[in-house]
């Protein structure tokens, strides 16, 4: 039994850094494309276009979910 207690808690912590690296991964890539579009950082065909600063705020939406479910896995 102990065993399975070792491994239940390494695979714990092994998904509860993925999930971190996922939600933060997720919230960066929601925010830039969010400052794309609505055109406050220049340099790309997605400046200024709408559609980039909605798919943005989806992004960082499930990034922060993500984020929340890394630190609730217990």
């Amino acid at each position: 039994m102990g065993t399975l207690s070792i491994l239940g808690q390494r695979y714990i912590l092994m998904m509860r850094r993925i999930l971190l690296v996922i939600g933060l991964v997720l919230s960066l890539t929601g925010v830039i494309w969010i400052l794309q579009g609505i055109n406050q950082l220049g340099g790309s065909p997605m400046t200024g276009q709408p559609f980039w600063a909605w798919a943005g705020l989806v992004a960082l939406v499930a990034g922060l979910g993500t984020l929340y479910a890394s630190i609730r896995l217990r």
